[in-house]
């Protein structure tokens, strides 16, 4: 192969005649003329030629492996096929079943916890180590291998093995060490999860529900190996926390959602079922990803998808008619146009809904703490997405039943975005959503600032929902509180940055106390530590509290099942939010909290579960039967509670 760095003579070399007798004049212009030819070869030689310096190689090398990736190019698909399975899977039953039947099936598998007399009747004598445990043991060894562990991921992982296996020892662990357990399988943690979810997949724990396939959703949705389940939250992975689009590998969040489900509020497992709907991804890392498990193509149109989500919830009441259905982390347009578009059926949206209740809980109490009365109360939203819209309207529906109107009430809420005040003569194109909160009283003056917005609207309550980390700087939560003090002494501010994970907080626990000498009524979206602070010899101890939908979706979800309501209404979210308020005991109320302490989140989902089940009834949309309404109605909450109570799922053995 010749190289790119050979010398050629130039043809004109190779054309000069020479005269047969020269003279010395003419010999020394000859010699002349060839050392210098021969110098420029020489330069030549010495600095060679490459054709390909200006190609860039890993452009075009990057492309090529796009290139092989890429197994949908060159199609256009107009018809989508029916998959047709010749039959049905069958399935042994827990009652016939033996050994590895029973221990490679996670909810039959006790591991050293069964009895003597069941390893003999079923077969599973040297199958297990020849020990009789506790489930106490068990759990003891599970978290010293969790605290073993050097990073949260891991520690996930671990769970997650323990989850496959043996699922009644896994959330016993998450019901009895749920302040360390729910950050590990929920938020923190799920959003780096999330994002490393094609990498760390071991095996399927959802149904995987690609637009390829949309022809064929109820047979998928029949391939769910478990029957009749009460519940699914489904996503199209488009806004995933504030980590934006991941595509399909935000099926994480539906399977650790269904687990708070089960740990929080003891809806069966075996009923719960997540599902992700595969719409392609506008995630160019994905896109890149040769591991990634979802279509390696751009996340299809609005319309298109819209179509796509009208085939799935048709084919979900065709096969689990009685499926209540959570709609989750739904990039804002569609999570409000599928909330609106379905409202008849039997879903709910928790980022609009959930977040607004939690959120509508947690600030009723911070209203009685913060000496600010219900006139002078403001309040500033950082973020008009589909969580603080939704937070916004059910904060507003505080102030109507409360004998404001819904003017009087939607006058107290200023919200901004990038642009900064959402006003109506702003000059851009709001999005629907934004609209029911836009300013009209502005006198054409624009805020393009959150320190501007401050000074201008002297609130008393700062809500973040923006999933930008530090946006709650120094100089916007010291104003925040000198608007407060200028109302008269004893009154303190609202601050909750509720953006989730921890990455994304709009500021920390820290900061809220430091910067308001310790006055801000807080609350954020991911756990923080209690904080303490020293004046001499005296040490003040603050506690944090989270608004955190746990304490709200598992109830709501509960109450709706066990009612057997037709629809989700929008007196049920509120009820849930009430319901929580008054959920604290002594000890908290002392503590200054305005939720309950997380141990007791299971104690707060029955309570909210038993006044949404009312609610139901009241709202006409239960179905349960009308003696049993008697029944509870003669004897009231006490019966109600123990009833819902034996219900629920409680892992012992």
């Amino acid at each position: 192969m010749a190289s790119y760095n050979s010398y050629s003579t130039s043809s004109s070399e190779l054309s000069t005649p020479r005269s047969s007798s020269p003279s010395s004049t003419t010999s020394r212009s000859s010699a002349t003329t060839v050392s210098k030819r021969m110098s420029l070869s020489s330069r030549r030689i010495s600095s060679p030629f490459n054709p390909m310096a200006a190609v860039d190689i890993e452009a075009i090398e990057a492309q090529m492996r796009m290139s092989s990736l890429d197994h949908l190019r060159g199609y256009a698909q107009d018809h989508f096929g029916v998959v047709k399975q010749y039959h049905e899977t069958e399935y042994t039953p827990k009652s016939q079943a033996a050994g590895y039947q029973i221990l490679r099936e996670p909810l039959w598998n006790r591991g050293t916890s069964f009895s003597p007399e069941e390893r003999v009747s079923k077969n599973l004598t040297g199958l297990v180590p020849h020990v009789l445990e506790s489930m106490d043991t068990q759990c003891q060894r599970a978290l010293r291998m969790i605290n073993s562990r050097g990073t949260n991921v891991d520690k996930y992982l671990y769970l997650s093995s323990i989850k496959a296996n043996n699922i009644d020892l896994f959330y016993r662990l998450l019901i009895d060490h749920v302040a360390q357990m729910m950050p590990l399988v929920y938020t923190p943690t799920i959003g780096d999860v999330c994002i490393q979810y094609s990498t760390l997949y071991t095996r399927p724990e959802a149904l995987y529900i690609s637009i390829k396939q949309r022809k064929s959703i109820a047979t998928i949705l029949r391939n769910w190996p478990y029957p009749n389940p009460s519940i699914c939250v489904v996503t199209d992975g488009s806004r995933i926390l504030g980590l934006g689009d991941l595509g399909v590998n935000g099926v994480g969040i539906s399977i650790g959602k269904l687990a708070l489900y089960t740990a929080a509020a003891g809806i069966h497992p075996e009923k719960t079922l997540p599902i992700v709907l595969d719409c392609g991804t506008a995630n160019e890392d994905n896109l890149r990803d040769p591991l990634y498990l979802g279509l390696r193509q751009k996340r299809v149109s609005p319309e298109v998808a819209l179509e796509f989500m009208d085939e799935f919830m048709a084919a979900v009441k065709e096969v689990y008619p009685n499926m209540l259905v959570q709609f989750e982390d739904f990039e804002t347009e569609k999570a409000f146009q599928y909330l609106d578009r379905y409202k008849k059926e039997k879903c709910f949206n928790d980022d609009i809904q959930g977040t607004g209740a939690v959120v509508l809980a947690g600030y009723m109490g911070a209203v009685n703490l913060s000496g600010v009365p219900m006139e002078d109360q403001k309040l500033v939203f950082m973020g008009a997405g589909s969580a603080g819209v939704g937070v916004a309207k059910q904060v507003m529906e505080y102030y109507t039943r409360r004998g404001l109107s819904e003017k009087e009430a939607r006058d107290k809420f200023y919200l901004v975005d990038t642009k900064g005040l959402v006003t109506m003569d702003r000059g851009d194109k709001l999005a629907q959503h934004k609209k029911i909160f836009a300013r009209t009283d502005n006198n054409g003056h624009q805020f393009s600032s959150l320190e501007d917005v401050i000074a201008y609207v002297k609130p008393t309550a700062l809500i973040g929902l923006t999933a930008t980390f530090g946006v709650f700087t120094e100089s916007v939560v010291r104003a925040l509180k000198m608007s407060v003090d200028a109302g008269g002494l004893g009154r303190r501010p609202i601050l909750f940055p509720l953006s989730n994970p921890l990455t994304k907080a709009e500021c920390t626990f820290e900061q809220a106390i430091t910067w308001t000498e310790g006055s801000a009524i807080f609350a954020s979206g991911s756990p923080f530590s209690a904080f303490t602070t020293k004046n001499g010899d005296m040490a003040t101890t603050y506690y944090p509290n989270q608004g955190n939908n746990v304490y709200v979706f598992p109830g709501l979800g509960l109450g709706t099942i066990l009612a057997k309501a037709s629809r989700v209404t929008d007196t049920m979210v509120y009820t849930s939010a009430a319901a929580l308020s008054g959920c604290l005991n002594k000890e908290e109320i002392r503590m200054g909290l305005i939720y309950p302490k997380i141990e007791r989140v299971r104690d707060a989902s029955v309570i909210v579960a038993r006044e949404v089940m009312k609610c139901a009834r009241r709202d006409g949309v239960s179905m349960l039967p009308e003696e049993t309404w008697v029944e509870w109605e003669e004897w009231g909450d006490v019966a109600l509670t123990a009833w819902i109570k034996k219900q629920v799922y409680d892992p012992k053995f």
